[in-house]
């Protein structure tokens, strides 16, 4: 769906992006991850053909962005940071004037209806878009970019400003439009880009420094793949049936954290996962209970921490571009009077 070959885009003297390579299937839901300044937003912005490429290629559903950019942009509906609403207008005369805007094909009505109806927000469809909170501005912005059912949308920083409650429902729907869409997802809190994206990118430095599921990058970058699980019950009849689990390496008595339990550490042979059949065999011993399991895994928040650190950048890969040198002088000089977004 997304082909991105040898992307880079220089800002006067300045290399932004530096020959970053990716592809992204059609279904996927992806994070895209970055500190501030690493280059994240401007290769956004070139998927959607907002900023020009200084070299490089990038397809959308096998359409180039520069030299047939009105089909490529077809196939995309863009949420930026601060959606970009005319605040005097009601929410259904806006969607209406995107619908005129991208030129659609589809009945307008019935359309719109449908759109309106999937973001939830027909209590407001006839409000000015100046009287709506935070949130339903943010579900105004992803219904416009709904207009047109393109294949890809690409959210930039979608529950930036909104409280949890509001932060939990727009999660929740984009979880639902990963059902039908190819999501590129940008945001800053990790534990909602773990929570609805199987796939992270990150990027430091215009290099691209990973490309994974959270999974996958935990038990490469972890070095402690250890378990800790609080259970009720005897200490020997616990480590009897931890010890009838395959895989397992060694077990630790922690000791006593919460009245009547105990925390035990338990070590897997390599990076096997223990879990599912560690659960059963605790399961299946009638005086057992287990209150809890944990692992000492990295989180994404620290796997994002690591990468992009100065000492740990490049840990992860071997079939990346961190490691390569920059190369401006074999960049075409085209200098952008535009600023580098973060």
């Amino acid at each position: 769906m997304i082909e991105v070959s040898s992307l880079s885009k220089r800002y006067g003297n300045h290399l932004a992006v530096k020959n970053a390579n990716f592809s992204i299937k059609k279904g996927e839901v992806v994070g895209f991850l970055g500190p501030n300044g690493a280059g994240k937003s401007t290769i956004m912005n070139i998927l959607t053909g907002y900023l020009s490429l200084t070299q490089g290629k990038v397809e959308i559903d096998g359409f180039d962005i520069m030299t047939d950019p009105e089909l490529a942009k077809k196939r995309i509906g863009y949420l930026p940071e601060i959606p970009p609403l005319y605040l005097d207008m009601t929410v259904r005369e806006y969607l209406y004037f995107i619908y005129d805007l991208k030129k659609v094909k589809f009945p307008k009505e019935p359309h719109i209806d449908e759109i309106i109806r999937l973001v939830r927000i027909v209590e407001v469809e006839e409000r000015l878009i100046k009287n709506l909170s935070k949130g339903y501005r943010q579900r105004v912005g992803i219904a416009a970019a709904l207009v047109g059912n393109p294949d890809v949308l690409i959210l930039d920083e979608p529950t930036v400003g909104l409280d949890p409650k509001q932060i939990i429902e727009i999660r929740d729907l984009i979880t639902k439009l990963g059902r039908n869409h190819t999501i590129i997802l940008s945001s800053h809190i990790l534990s909602e880009v773990q929570a609805v994206c199987k796939r992270v990118i990150i990027i430091n430095k215009g290099h691209i420094i990973a490309d994974d599921t959270p999974e996958n990058l935990s038990k490469a970058l972890s070095s402690d793949h250890s378990l800790v699980a609080r259970v009720i019950g005897k200490s020997e009849d616990v480590e009897a049936a931890i010890n009838s689990v395959r895989n397992v390496y060694s077990i630790e008595c922690l000791g006593e954290f919460e009245a009547g339990s105990k925390d035990y550490r338990i070590v897997p042979e390599g990076n096997a996962d223990i879990r599912g059949e560690l659960i059963k065999r605790l399961a299946e011993k009638n005086k057992l209970t287990l209150l809890s399991l944990t692992s000492n895994e990295l989180t994404l928040e620290q796997i994002f921490l690591r990468l992009t650190g100065e000492d740990d950048m490049g840990v992860y890969f071997g079939n990346t571009d961190t490691a390569q040198e920059e190369q401006p002088e074999e960049i075409s000089e085209i200098t952008e009077e535009s600023e580098e977004e973060n």
